[in-house]
């Protein structure tokens, strides 16, 4: 890449982590994520208080990761290339030396950085809990790396293509409300959609089901959790979020 590209990468990138900080939506989906994960870990603890569970809490903790991404993309992301193609600033910008590449590029490592960024403050959690016991065995339970390392490896890798789905929806509209319930849609479909696709597919179809398997979200947490590191899901989601995120630039080239 040239020097210059990389530089006009950089500047629109600290443009865009600058105007992540101030805008509204940002804090209402960090605040969101964290009292919604604050909860659901609690909620984990206080079934294991109960009675004894199968598995480790960290991985349980990690089953549920749909649930904040359902609204914490799309409110990261809504505003991304919709609000300036609104206001008329994205035509302005498109006439400087930039191109429409860098300007996807940096809109969509500025919401991942943070999107990552809200999954490392839930790795307090756990952390917290453990302190504040006597057992240090239960606290090593708590904070077993394997789980941690598998579901954070999940999350980093998975968040590439439902961040890329979230600036794609973005580039599609003028509207913040119609890029946000898009990407609700699309990512509904990528994330459920397609697992009750893939049980349906093995009643019927059992060859269709293994293919459907390959590209099954839950699968690819599920091999996370169990510390199996296979190449394909790193295929999966990075080509995949190569892909839409190329489809985000032809359409800001287009519309443009």
């Amino acid at each position: 890449m040239r020097p210059s590209v990389m530089k006009h990468f950089f500047s629109l990138l600290h443009h865009e982590l600058r105007a992540l900080l101030i805008a509204p939506s940002t804090y209402a989906a960090g605040v969101l994520f964290l009292v919604l994960m604050g909860w659901i870990y609690w909620k984990i603890l206080l079934q294991y208080s109960l009675e004894p569970q199968e598995g480790l809490p960290a991985s349980m903790f990690f089953q549920l990761f749909w649930l904040p991404v359902f609204f914490v993309v799309p409110l990261l992301t809504m505003k991304s290339v919709a609000e300036e193609r609104r206001t008329g600033t994205l035509e302005t910008l498109m006439t400087t030396p930039v191109t429409a590449l860098e300007v996807i590029a940096s809109k969509f490592f500025a919401a991942y950085l943070f999107y990552c960024f809200l999954w490392l403050l839930t790795l307090g959690f756990p952390w917290l809990v453990s302190l504040s016991l006597d057992s240090p065995a239960t606290g090593s339970h708590l904070m077993d790396r394997g789980a941690l390392l598998g579901g954070y490896s999940f999350v980093a890798v998975s968040g590439l293509l439902f961040i890329a789905v979230g600036i794609f929806s973005s580039s599609l509209t003028r509207s913040q409300f119609v890029a946000a319930m898009l990407s609700f849609c699309i990512l509904f479909i990528i994330i459920i959609g397609m697992r009750e696709l893939q049980e349906e597919s093995l009643a019927w179809f059992p060859w269709l089901g293994e293919i459907l398997n390959i590209v099954q979200v839950f699968k690819h947490l599920e091999d996370f959790s169990l510390g199996v590191i296979d190449t394909r899901p790193f295929f999966f989601y990075i080509c995949n979020s190569a892909m839409v995120l190329g489809l985000a630039v032809l359409i800001v080239e287009a519309k443009t």
